[in-house]
């Protein structure tokens, strides 16, 4: 019987609660795939050459949705995400369909996430490079 190695235990994926792929004239024919868990938000794109990246939702500082009146007759929209991570500081998620109810889902684990790590909104600034403002008062004091 072969012994379980160590980093079995921390290559093991949660549950994906949502997946989609970018969507053209409504269509998932294209190579850009999104999902999360209750950790992470993945972004998967290419066909030959395949890029991964992930955002750790709690660093998530803001969500928008945007929809066109062409995305609108489409049934899908896109959601904008503004981050704390110095790789990817925005991130669309563009053309999804069923795109209100993603962006319900992302902005409760956003807050539960931020609430379970005991995340500060003044924490998040500093990561986000605005820690120049507390230098700048601190002077004026």
């Amino acid at each position: 019987m072969a012994k379980p190695d160590r980093l079995t235990q921390y290559a093991q994926k949660d549950e994906i609660l949502w997946h989609d792929r970018k969507r053209y004239l409504g269509l998932p024919i294209s190579f850009t795939r999104y999902s999360f868990d209750e950790n992470r938000f993945y972004l998967r794109k290419g066909l030959l050459n395949i890029t991964n990246d992930e955002i750790l939702l709690y660093r998530v500082l803001d969500l928008n949705l945007k929809r066109s009146l062409g995305q609108r007759i489409f049934g899908v929209g896109t959601i904008i995400l503004s981050t704390a991570d110095q790789t990817t500081p925005t991130m669309k998620i563009e053309s999804i369909r069923d795109c209100e109810r993603v962006y319900r889902a992302l902005s409760n684990i956003v807050e539960k996430e931020r609430d379970e790590k005991r995340v500060l909104g003044k924490e998040m600034f500093g990561a986000a490079g605005f820690d120049d403002i507390g230098d700048t008062m601190m002077h004026n004091f």
